[in-house]
């Protein structure tokens, strides 16, 4: 049975990319020191409640590719894969292809 993680409030998990270590013919590429910190939303809670008592959306959505802080999120696992759970307001932007 897989296991499905649904947020909760403001919480987006997220994928992290990794960046491939060699190319298709075998050639290793050296590591980045400026290597982009970005992942795959897998899932969104439903926001939070604002002041006024009304549902505050979440800003991202399912699939969406996000740029992420260097530090931060709380690592989950499930069924062996790596995940991370961030809130919101956390993510630094989205990236379009």
């Amino acid at each position: 049975m897989a296991k499905r993680l649904i947020p909760l409030f403001n919480r987006v998990l997220v994928e992290k990319i990794v960046p491939p270590s060699k190319t298709n013919a075998g050639i290793l590429l050296p590591e980045q020191s400026s290597k982009l910190n970005s992942g795959k939303v897998v899932a969104v809670g439903p926001g939070f409640h604002g002041k006024d008592g009304k549902i505050v959306p979440v800003a991202v959505k399912e699939g969406d590719t996000v740029l992420l802080p260097e530090y931060g999120g709380t690592e989950v696992k499930l069924n062996e894969k790596e995940y991370y759970l961030y809130r919101d307001d956390d993510i630094l932007g989205t990236l379009n292809d």
